[in-house]
């Protein structure tokens, strides 16, 4: 039995659907789907169709939202030790255990389900391949146990690119696994300047994220080598997916401004830097598939 949670039955019906919202971690989704649309876009040579767009988002919202939610299920024992997770629904008891989890397999099956028949087999099988390394392999395994975690867990938030590719064109090409590759190495820089302002929190909930067991110096090492590397794969990605100059002089620039505030972190070691890291990571994502998109629409139609 739970006993850090006990969902009462006298939780209003508005709190629930706002705790099973919040079970998906909407805003985590939303960088992922802003990825996706541009991902889209680069294997069309175009605008895809409204249609075949809304079906991709919503089958993709839909599995990472429950992966999410097994997660949180998952978690919920650390996110009532850890300050920054307290207020989560499984914690406050908007949400019961049991819910949770039958929300979450719903969400997964109607995720595969709208996926199949309105884009193809592959989209359907990668996204749900998604889900089950982030619940198998990140939450239940290497969260607790590696400070690479993030690291190797990473590669289930990378998958929406080749979801929104494999919807498209119903295979996996190089161009396609350098987008993957690009939210892959986005990925531990993003999250370890994030867990720099709660490292207390990760140690204290026995989580070994790598700002809790390793030097500041050490991290903020690997964090300017691992944008240095994102900087030349995105480089890359140019030549091999036909981008133009637009996107490589976003990739560029955007590629520099990373590196740069990484450095600035490096050289204070500073917990208000590094949120300064974080924000600016989100940012950096963000317009580097948008520039993707615009410069297919610019250069290709």
């Amino acid at each position: 039995m739970d006993t850090f949670i006990t969902a009462s039955k006298a939780v209003p019906i508005s709190r629930q659907v706002r705790g099973y919202v919040a079970l998906t971690k909407p805003r985590i989704i939303e960088l992922l789907l802003i990825t996706t649309v541009p991902a889209m876009v680069v294997a069309k040579g175009g605008v895809p169709s409204l249609w075949k767009m809304a079906i991709t988002v919503i089958g993709g919202t839909l599995a990472a939202g429950g992966a999410n939610a097994v997660n949180m299920w998952f978690d919920r024992d650390i996110d009532a030790v850890m300050k920054r997770t307290q207020h989560r629904p499984l914690v406050t008891g908007e949400v019961t255990p049991t819910g949770a989890l039958v929300f979450a397999v719903a969400l997964e099956v109607i995720a595969f389900s709208l996926l199949y028949t309105g884009d193809n087999l592959l989209s359907a099988i990668l996204a749900l391949s998604a889900a089950f390394f982030y619940i198998f392999i990140y939450t239940l395994w290497l969260k607790r146990s590696t400070s690479q975690n993030i690291v190797i867990g990473g590669a289930a938030g990378a998958v929406p690119v080749l979801v929104g590719w494999a919807a498209i064109q119903n295979n996996i090409t190089l161009a396609s696994l350098l987008m993957f590759l690009i939210i892959f190495l986005w990925t531990p820089p993003h999250f370890w300047a994030l867990a720099f302002r709660y490292k207390e929190d990760y140690s204290k909930a026995n989580v070994p994220m790598m700002p809790s067991v390793r030097s500041m110096r050490s991290t903020t090492i690997q964090i300017m080598v691992y944008t240095v590397v994102l900087t030349a794969v995105t480089l890359l990605l140019g030549p091999v997916a036909h981008l133009g100059l637009l996107y490589d002089a976003a990739a560029l620039a955007l590629g520099a401004g990373f590196f740069g505030y990484s450095y600035r972190l490096y050289r204070s070691e500073s917990p208000k830097v590094a949120m300064r890291v974080f924000s600016y990571s989100i940012t950096y994502l963000m317009l580097l598939f948008i520039f993707m998109g615009v410069d297919v629409l610019v250069y290709h139609v």
